[in-house]
């Protein structure tokens, strides 16, 4: 996630590709990302429209930003826990917390597995108890993974939606 500030504007036909995609008959649910809103930038689509106008440090940090929102998309999914208690199941998955591993890039905390557990209910993605905790998605995507590995989660039937 990041700490910049961002905002979502709502569709408006006057838009760009996603206007084409978004029109009647064919209405895919596609979006547009960008650093400037083109209507504030007066050389898009004109002959002062160049590449010096990119700075490398930012086209970085924009692949940076969608690789991050690609991570959850893929990484998103709905669970139910195996456990009857969810402060006895966090307990049987310590000793794969403190396994002295040190090459896991997102080894989850108590707090997110106890967030996982307690709202993995069928009807929570994982992204909606990243939100509700206020947690990073990694470190509920890992703690999902390891009560998963565990047999603390399962992934939920389609039908439960």
């Amino acid at each position: 996630m990041s700490n910049q500030a961002y905002e979502i504007q709502d569709f408006s036909p006057y838009g760009y590709d996603e206007r084409q995609y978004c029109s009647p008959g064919i209405n895919l649910p596609v979006g547009c990302l960008m650093r400037t809103p083109t209507v504030s930038s007066r050389s898009t689509h004109t002959s002062a429209d160049n590449l010096d106008l990119v700075r490398p440090d930012a086209l970085a940090d924009s692949l940076r930003k969608c690789l991050s929102i690609a991570d959850v998309l893929d990484g998103n999914g709905r669970y139910r826990q195996s456990a009857a208690e969810v402060r006895t199941a966090v307990g049987s998955a310590r000793p794969m917390l403190h396994d002295g591993r040190r090459d896991r890039p997102h080894v989850p905390d108590e707090l997110a597995m106890l967030w996982v557990l307690n709202l993995s209910d069928g009807q929570h993605t994982l992204l909606d108890i990243a939100d509700r905790a206020k947690l990073e998605f990694a470190a509920i995507r890992g703690a999902a993974d390891l009560l998963e590995s565990s047999g603390l989660l399962r992934p939920a039937p389609a039908d439960s939606l």
